[in-house]
């Protein structure tokens, strides 16, 4: 499989998650009380998979050798793409201070997790889709086979790494977990 294939796998999964996330956000808002140890849950595998493990081979791997081969990244698709990697972490950490909280829901705490989880997740099924339909076919068109074949490695020594392997199983079975229980097959909000 090469490494847009499992980018684009990875994306599947990151959407679960994010269809989780909103199904748990307007539930809390309509007064349910759900563990607050499910929204710690998405926060984690937003900053350690969707962030740290997916984003993380983009910017370190993908878009370093597309900028090598001279994408620009200070306007264009990388610099959106990046933008809206810093924005994610944004609302991401949001969501981390309310899932911290151990006071119950007040109106303003249920208003937040809204705003931040709604955001959070119109923002990265845009983001997700210019990747697939934009970025990644840009990519191949515009990277040589030496590029390939340069990424293609770096994503098999990353993705063969034993601990990234168990972490990145652990969080796909929590995505399948927290979707089964929030999520619902929308594509968009």
């Amino acid at each position: 499989m090469n490494s847009l294939q499992v980018l684009m796998e990875e994306h599947r999964v990151i959407e679960r998650a994010i269809s989780a996330l909103a199904g748990y956000a307007r539930a809390v808002a309509r007064g349910a009380d759900h563990p607050r140890q499910d929204l710690a849950d998405l926060v984690n595998f937003l900053q350690d998979y969707a962030d740290a493990h997916h984003h993380g081979k983009e910017e370190d791997i993908l878009f370093r050798v597309m900028i090598e081969h001279g994408m620009p990244v200070d306007g264009g698709p990388l610099a959106v793409m990046l933008a809206e990697h810093t924005e994610g972490r944004r609302l991401t950490s949001a969501l981390a201070e309310l899932a911290a909280e151990e006071s119950a829901w007040s109106s303003e705490r249920q208003r937040r997790l809204l705003l931040a989880a709604m955001g959070y997740a119109q923002l990265l099924r845009g983001h997700i889709q210019k990747e697939d339909r934009v970025l990644y076919p840009m990519a191949t068109q515009m990277l040589p086979e030496s590029a390939w074949q340069q990424i293609e490695s770096e994503f098999s020594a990353f993705q063969a790494e034993p601990q990234r392997v168990d972490q990145a199983t652990r969080f796909e079975r929590l995505a399948a977990d927290l979707f089964a229980r929030y999520g619902t097959d929308e594509v968009a909000l």
